[in-house]
């Protein structure tokens, strides 16, 4: 190495605040894994061949293959890219050119499905602009080599380099990043110290069972990778990395950026509250979510199933309140038209049946079995002939048996209102689902048990789960004091703002010895 050039390296870890041997890096071991760089590139022909030069040596002798996906770059990057593997006779760099620019996201997705179908343990996403340090590599990697992490992201804001405002970063943008990754860490219930960089490294395995599918091709795509893989479990460690910024063009508008941020955990938040079901979270929504607030339909149902029982749960879904009761020492058995539930562990026997045709599907398998509760949680208002079931169950009641029933209250001041204006717009959920049938006041609903040989013992309505409709915790002081009083409330005016029709019902003998 000639003297000019060791001031020139010198000069590039200076600016970088780099230490000088970290050339002889021990972490760049690949220890038997099998390591893929991503560089993704976009217009980068006067930067890439700067980042080949500047990943060290025994990276490159530890890394099975460094891939460059051109995201359809404008200028001459791809013929750049391809010239210098053949001038340097790299076998192991691999060149692709998209035919139409995907996004920064989209590129991102194409390479990691690239990687995941030849079978790579490991990812190391670096940017072709030379803005993050090729230099330490084996920093983001080390740590998934080792089992420490699942995902490792480099952090700018760690003080091991300098810090942030030391290496150049402008004062609006280190304010902004400050301010969108506490309000992250706030959201999502994180300690990271940034968010917003994108060197970073994944085991495959892990982004394998990320679905990516409806992610957005934009550049929040690695703020929606983050919230997956925290949702998901997925261990995350933070790395310090040098802050670099040079001339190279940058093409995030910085209040857009911001807004789809924002935007992104928003829609995350409301898909878990089953407020909404966004499809980039889709995977997250559940159609029917456990009400953990007091004075709710589930937290009635708990003391009414109380325990001991034996339990018919009809239409049980997922099984998530079969969970909550089966911690009680009740048996549950459950029945659903659902294939395979994802709790079916928490019950004693599953069994997947049509409520369309009553019980007919069912009664085989239950083989006479009589139960000391038999619920219909919001199941009547999704069936086209409720009067069917209804009747079946008589047969699977035991002797002192109860039939526990909720049904929405369509009269909920909240559709009145939406009346008044002339709206009516079905919902994901709620009062106001698009998969319900039919639609009950306390009133008809108690019609509907008596006409089918029922006499309904004790009547409750549940109060309105404001605590889903904000996104805020059941146990926040706010919802706690709200709660309180919208249940005052709801038991002077039920009709008005009673949300759910809950009701306890018993066979009448005069009925069964028909």
């Amino acid at each position: 190495m000639t003297l000019q050039v060791k001031k020139n390296k010198r000069k590039r870890q200076s600016i970088l605040n780099i230490p000088a041997d970290n050339q002889a890096d021990n972490q760049a071991d690949n220890q038997g894994k099998k390591i893929g760089i991503l560089i993704v590139a976009y217009n980068a022909v006067d930067t890439l061949a700067k980042v080949f030069k500047r990943i060290p040596q025994n990276v490159w002798n530890n890394v099975k293959e460094v891939v460059v996906f051109d995201d359809a770059s404008q200028d001459n990057t791809y013929e750049l890219a391809s010239d210098y593997k053949t001038t340097m006779k790299i076998k192991h760099l691999k060149v692709f050119k998209n035919p139409k620019n995907l996004g920064y996201g989209g590129n991102q997705k194409l390479g990691y499905q690239y990687l995941i179908d030849q079978e790579f343990d490991v990812v190391v996403l670096l940017h072709g602009d030379g803005q993050y340090a090729p230099e330490i590599l084996s920093h983001l990697y080390h740590p998934i080599i080792t089992g420490e992490a699942d995902a490792v992201f480099g952090s700018r804001m760690m003080p091991n380099y300098g810090g942030a405002i030391k290496g150049g970063m402008p004062l609006y943008k280190f304010i902004g990043n400050k301010i969108l990754t506490t309000f992250e860490n706030w959201s999502l219930g994180m300690n990271l110290t940034e968010f917003h960089n994108g060197y970073r490294a994944y085991n495959l395995k892990a982004l394998k069972q990320i679905d990516m599918s409806a992610m957005t091709n934009d550049f929040h795509f690695d703020t929606e990778i983050i919230i997956k893989l925290h949702h998901q479990n997925f261990s995350i460690k933070e790395v310090p990395i040098p802050t670099y910024y040079g001339n190279e063009i940058c093409y995030v508008n910085g209040l857009k950026y911001a807004k789809d941020v924002f935007q992104s955990v928003r829609r995350y938040k409301k898909t878990i509250h089953s407020i909404k079901n966004y499809p980039e979270y889709k995977e997250y929504y559940i159609h029917y979510p456990i009400k953990k607030s007091k004075y709710s339909s589930h937290d009635f149902f708990v003391k009414l199933v109380g325990s001991n029982s034996n339990v018919l749960d009809i239409g049980c879904g997922e099984g998530f309140f079969a969970s909550l009761i089966s911690k009680n020492n009740n048996k549950v058995t459950g029945i659903d038209l659902i294939n395979d539930p994802d709790i079916k562990n928490k019950f004693q026997r599953f069994i997947q049946a049509d409520l369309e045709n009553g019980l007919e599907d069912a009664v085989l398998q239950l083989k006479g079995e009589k139960f000391d509760k038999v619920l219909l949680l919001d199941i009547l208002e999704h069936l086209r002939f409720p009067e069917i079931l209804l009747r079946d169950c008589h047969s699977v009641l035991d002797k002192h048996g109860q039939l526990l029933v909720s049904v929405p209250n369509i009269a909920n001041i909240t559709i009145r209102l939406s009346l008044l204006i002339g709206s009516w717009n079905y919902t994901e959920r709620g009062i106001l689902d698009k998969t319900h049938y039919r639609f009950y006041t306390r009133h008809t609903a108690r019609h509907l048990l008596e006409t089918n040989g029922y006499k309904v013992v004790k009547e409750m309505m549940s109060v309105m789960p404001i605590e889903l409709v904000l996104g805020l915790s059941a146990n926040n002081p706010l919802m706690v004091i709200m709660n309180r009083l919208l249940a005052v409330l709801t038991k002077f005016m039920p009709g008005l703002l009673g949300y759910q029709c809950i009701m306890v019902a018993l066979p009448k003998h005069d009925h069964l010895s028909k």
